[in-house]
């Protein structure tokens, strides 16, 4: 049997799932389907969930929201050349 990425992301779905993650499949995730979560596929931080969990209640120092709007920068989109090879 040989190793190739299904056979690594189908495992480490399973996994996910196992430890209680909810897994999906990526493109009813895309941007302009129904259950997108980001605008484009430059956009690399899913900001809502990036809120989301800012706003958990941690065992660890509070996070604040200007920490999200830190993290949610121009500097984290893909480049133009890599988008062209992230689109179906």
């Amino acid at each position: 049997m040989s190793l190739n990425e299904s056979i690594v992301e189908d495992t480490a779905l399973q996994w996910f799932g196992e430890l209680g993650y909810a897994v999906g499949h990526g493109p009813q995730f895309a941007p302009g389907e129904p259950a997108a979560e980001r605008d484009s596929f430059g956009q690399l931080m899913r900001v809502g969930r990036l809120r989301e969990t800012i706003r958990r209640p941690a065992a660890r120092e509070p996070a604040s929201p200007d920490d999200a709007r830190a993290i949610d920068k121009e500097s984290l989109s893909v480049p133009e050349s890599n988008e062209k090879k992230l689109k179906p």
